[in-house]
């Protein structure tokens, strides 16, 4: 499981232009079930995404081709969580 940041960067600015884009790229991460949840950083830091059902390097890969990454809008960073503990509601996504 993994909990990804996109957090702006000082092209903030630019991030009207590729919005769109990003948020199809959202929807194929859900589409693709690799996506759980989505929402952003307050105050207004960026995006974070909880990601399940692939491997670190597939992840990376999917990251590098966000808009918002590939035109550096936002800055990605990845963590690996191995659960060891979780909520009777979480159990099913953990397998």
């Amino acid at each position: 499981m993994f909990i990804v940041l996109l957090k702006f960067s000082n092209n903030k600015g630019q991030a009207g232009q590729f919005v769109e884009d990003h948020k199809n790229w959202i929807k194929r991460g859900f589409d693709d079930g690799v996506f759980l949840l989505v929402g952003n950083l307050q105050p207004n830091l960026g995006g974070g995404i909880v990601a399940h059902n692939t491997s670190l390097a597939d992840l990376q890969s999917r990251v590098n081709v966000d808009p918002f990454v590939a035109q550096n809008v936002v800055s990605a960073e990845i963590l690996e969580i191995t659960p060891s503990r979780a909520d009777e509601r979480l159990k099913s996504i953990l397998g």
